[in-house]
């Protein structure tokens, strides 16, 4: 098998890993790392060939800027005070403990690349923590500090690690020029990001087409990550806020094909470059393997140690940082989703997996300091931070949605169901005052007045039936049988239309072009 083959090998398998995950009730990412490892284990199986250093830049930027399409601004706003507690200060938190551990159970190891494994290893992954909670029907509350703090804990990790490294290869560190370097990193990605979204948003509305716009959402995540990173910004950053620009500013409401078109595109490209991911975290094994030969007592209780602290730091954070956020939410009536029991606290604890941004950094580490010696404890500092990987993304992904359904955390469906009766109130009143507008301006037979009016009414019951007064409410029940009963039998004619257009495609003289171009008036009707 050669690198081709165990690409497409992983890409079958992400496709196959969601429904399969449906059936069994395991998330896709682990399914797709109990893949991986398979694949490492088997001996006609090659070693993974990305260099480290392209493997964040090929991977991240579309996976992020998947993950902010299903978010807003306002909810990173609303929710800065969750986020900063756990994507900027447990990542401090997390790193300072696993490197105080480390540099005393680790025989020979520096505290400066104790403070390299700290930082790998401290951020939950952002891919991990917001595939898991979107199929278990978590509250919106808790996905949104998942979302939060796996989309922003990688910047100040990475930033961290690479300071950490530095110091470790050149044998000097500067406190005063870290802090610089963290806060010009940070200003470097926002320009980066807003120039680049910006940019992008005007180039879309030059472009027009539907396809092409979509092209252009592809390119931008990896030429904000790049251009950030060559100007020694961060990248990752940089993806965020030409993402979070482009998902404020860049939706145009009456681009429908554009948006329908565009969610299923990102979700494909989602799709399978989570599972390539995580796919590449289970192949990945064979490093932690080859470091452990013959040392594997030793490395094992390591491991463990450092593992044990990833997981209880988090669980010993989570409690009073929860606490007070509880307080401070009560008596300031901040407009923040925050947990509201232990039980969801105990879930956000259980979702702190590590995945592909720690795969990615534990990779890069250098092989020799700037003196030309080796990096100190390289192979320990690789066999500890996969085994804190492994620990969590397997054992924590696997049990997370027997955790959740043993707490009994669920989505509140009436909240929901509010939300989404108040959004159609809302909509119903837009479209009626559209109508009166058009009135003023033309003449409108009675009869059609009247009939816009009803459809203007439809607008909001269909999205939010409740709507309805309890009268009208079974003959709207009953008109929604009848209509849906009617489109069936519309679709069942268009089908067959659809199967002759396409038959024709096959014979003598037909024009492929054509063909597909009455082949496509006849899915946009049944779109309609």
């Amino acid at each position: 098998m050669d690198q081709l083959a165990l690409l497409f090998v992983l890409m079958l398998g992400a496709v196959v890993s969601v429904p399969a995950g449906d059936r069994f009730g395991f998330p896709a990412p682990v399914l797709m790392t109990l893949l991986g490892i398979v694949l490492a284990l088997l001996p006609f199986v090659p070693n993974v060939e990305i260099p480290p250093d392209l493997i964040l830049p090929l991977l991240l930027p579309p996976l992020l800027y998947a993950a902010v399409r299903r978010t807003s601004w306002r909810q990173f706003t609303a929710n800065r005070r969750p986020i900063f507690l756990l994507a900027v200060a447990l990542v401090f938190v997390t790193m300072a403990c696993v490197a105080a551990v480390a540099d005393s159970v680790v025989p020979g190891l520096p505290l400066a690349a104790a403070f390299a494994l700290g930082a790998l290893v401290a951020p939950p992954d952002p891919v991990a923590a917001t595939a898991v909670a979107g199929q278990l029907g978590l509250p919106r509350r808790l996905v949104s500090i998942l979302e939060g703090e796996g989309l922003f804990n990688d910047v100040t990790a990475i930033v961290l690690y690479h300071v950490a490294i530095a110091a470790a290869v050149s044998g000097t560190f500067s406190p005063w020029k870290a802090g610089l370097d963290l806060v010009l990193s940070a200003v470097v990605a926002v320009a980066v990001g807003l120039a680049l979204g910006w940019g992008a948003n005007k180039l879309m509305e030059v472009l027009g087409d539907p396809t092409l716009q979509i092209g252009l959402t592809l390119l931008v995540p990896y030429a904000s990550y790049v251009m950030a990173e060559e100007l020694q910004g961060s990248g990752v950053l940089a993806v965020l806020t030409t993402a979070l620009f482009l998902a404020e500013y860049g939706s145009d409401a009456d681009d429908v094909m554009t948006r329908l078109a565009g969610h299923t595109f990102w979700n494909i490209v989602d799709t399978l470059v989570t599972g390539v991911a995580f796919g590449l975290v289970g192949l990945e094994l064979h490093n932690a393997i080859r470091t452990a030969s013959g040392r594997w007592g030793e490395l094992l209780w390591w491991a463990a140690v450092v593992v044990a602290v990833v997981v209880l730091v988090r669980l010993l954070w989570l409690l009073p940082a929860t606490w007070l956020t509880k307080r401070l939410h009560a008596r300031r009536d901040y407009d923040e989703d925050i947990p509201v029991s232990w039980r969801e606290t105990v879930v956000m604890w259980w979702s702190g997996m590590r995945g592909v941004a720690s795969v990615a950094l534990v990779l890069a580490i250098p092989l020799k300091t700037d003196s030309g010696a080796p990096f100190p404890s390289r192979d320990e500092i690789i066999f500890i931070a996969f085994g804190v990987i492994m620990a969590t993304l397997v054992l924590q992904g696997l049990t997370l949605p027997r955790l959740v359904r043993l707490l009994g955390v669920k989505a509140d469906e009436d909240k929901e169901k509010e939300f989404a009766k108040a959004l159609a109130v809302r909509a119903a009143k837009a479209a009626k005052q559209r109508l009166r507008e058009i009135e003023e301006g033309e003449e409108l037979p009675e009869e059609l007045s009247e009939q816009m009016l009803r459809r203007a009414y439809e607008i909001g019951v269909r999205i939010s039936p409740e709507l309805a007064e309890d009268e009208r409410r079974e003959a709207y029940r009953e008109g929604a049988r009848r209509v849906k009963r009617v489109r069936r039998i519309q679709q069942e004619m268009l089908s067959a239309a659809r199967h002759e257009v396409l038959a024709a495609r096959s014979e003598p003289g037909a024009d492929p072009e054509v063909v597909d171009r009455v082949l496509r008036h006849l899915d946009v009707r049944s779109l309609r």
